[in-house]
């Protein structure tokens, strides 16, 4: 078997491998780097010859993981696509809204490449998905020699990290990778059988757990925030992803109301995509391996948006809480509209984030920002003061670098391939492997090299 990295570069995005026997082609994710446009953005697809992949199978539903698959597919129309019937749906919304953004920049910055794909060619694509439960297996090429399974990921709903066999080898691929419990989704559940390799994740590697961090306690701390900003009259500022993020935001200040640490009557107001998403995750609130089983976001909480009644623009008052996209606060955004429309600049409100932003973006400016300190949220406009309370909370849906280290020393694989993460990041695990695990061969794969399984 042959291991191929797509990437074409390196750190987290445009994810796409190869896994090639004599008899079978398979390709795991095709994603798109956020921080690259038009066709910079796509993996290596020209690495594959045209019509030669049986195959491919997307771990979940992040931009990242499935954002360019329509575009590998121009090339592989005869490959079967596999997913988790929770991506299935996810992914597709996802597309669909990434057409809008791409059609937004090509008039607005002159992407001559963008869309990479339109909506009918979607509609298309997404009736030939093949869905899959976890933990049974399932032929990838029509004569059967290379079989997968997926596992729960922990990571988002419908995450899964996939084993993949064929030519007499075992891989395990885990995706992105979450071990413990959230509020919403369930850690990973992954087999430790022996595997020849592994490609793992290595996301947090240059990032530490904090000593004493206990999930509980930082949800308790996050309402004891909101509701100090609640007293004061002010409202808080909640910058999510919509997959995701924003779910498991609402899980908590669903708890958090019924606890009473944050007033009963408080609006929620969450908008856009969030909003479809959470439908999504409605629909699969029995059939998916979640806690608050059963329990769903649209009929069971009070939210001030996303129904019928709330077309229109979101307003911004006191009072409230909004739970709104980008996660990092990307220009033209509702987040950055909000905190650029007097919520930075007011003392009395607060700004908490609850996931990673990135140094270059909007949110990542904020967060280096110091009390009284300018921060530009959008070039088309001058700086913001920062006076609102802002707080950084840990909730990441990615494991930390200890447990996905645990768990690979666990299973200790011959060869590891150290994929999604910045030079620190996968240095760090490099290091840390090769001396736990001295008799496995650790690679960094360059795009392009053929490695040997």
């Amino acid at each position: 078997m042959i291991f191929k990295s797509l990437c074409r570069h390196a750190g987290i995005g445009a994810n796409s491998y190869l896994l090639e026997t004599n008899t079978a082609r398979l390709v795991l994710d095709a994603g798109m780097h956020p921080k690259h446009e038009g066709m910079e953005a796509t993996p290596h697809f020209e690495f594959l010859e045209d019509g030669s992949v049986d195959a491919i199978a997307i771990s979940h539903s992040h931009l990242d993981h499935v954002g360019t698959l329509p575009v590998l597919l121009r090339d592989q129309p005869q490959a079967r696509v596999f997913m988790s019937p929770e991506t299935s749906e996810l992914a597709s919304a996802l597309l669909h809204n990434s057409v809008n953004v791409m059609q937004s920049q090509r008039i607005e910055h002159g992407i001559t490449d963008y869309p990479l794909f339109d909506h009918r060619e979607l509609d298309d694509i997404t009736r030939g998905f093949w869905v899959q439960g976890i933990d049974k297996p399932f032929d990838l090429d029509p004569m059967g020699t290379m079989r997968a399974t997926f596992h729960d990921a922990g990571h988002i709903l419908g995450s899964v990290g996939m084993t993949i066999e064929g030519a007499g080898k075992k891989v395990m691929y885990t995706g992105d990778v979450n071990f413990e419990c959230s509020t919403l989704q369930k850690g990973a559940d992954f087999p430790e059988d022996e595997v020849d390799a592994m490609i793992v994740e290595t996301t947090r590697g240059e990032v530490p757990r904090k000593d004493g961090y206990d999930r509980r306690n930082e949800e308790d701390d996050l309402a004891e925030a909101i509701a100090g900003v609640l007293a004061r009259g002010g409202s808080v500022l909640i910058p999510v992803f919509a997959i995701g993020k924003t779910q498991e935001v609402l899980g908590m200040l669903h708890r958090f109301k019924e606890e009473g640490r944050v007033p009963e009557k408080t609006p929620v107001y969450i908008g856009g995509l969030s909003t479809k998403m959470t439908h999504i995750y409605d629909r699969f609130s029995d059939l998916s391996r979640r806690s608050l089983k059963g329990f769903r976001f649209m009929k069971d909480m009070e939210l001030e948006t996303g129904k019928r009644r709330s077309r229109g623009p979101i307003p911004f008052r006191n009072g409230c809480i909004y739970a709104l996209s980008s996660g990092m606060m990307t220009e033209k955004t509702v987040s950055n509209l909000f905190a650029r429309q007097g919520l930075l600049e007011n003392k009395k409100h607060g700004l908490f984030f609850v996931g990673y932003a990135d140094p270059e973006t909007p949110g990542g400016r904020i967060r280096e920002a110091k009390q009284g300190e300018g921060v530009l949220l959008d070039a088309e406009f001058g700086k913001v003061p920062l006076k609102c309370e802002m707080r950084v909370f840990d909730f990441s849906g990615h494991s930390t670098r200890d447990a996905i280290a645990d768990y690979v020393v666990k299973v200790a694989p011959r060869k590891i391939f150290l994929v999604h993460g910045d030079d620190g990041a996968v240095e760090w695990f490099r290091a840390e492997l090769q001396e736990r695990l001295p008799d496995s061969q650790i690679i960094v794969p360059l795009p392009g090299e053929e490695h040997r399984i």
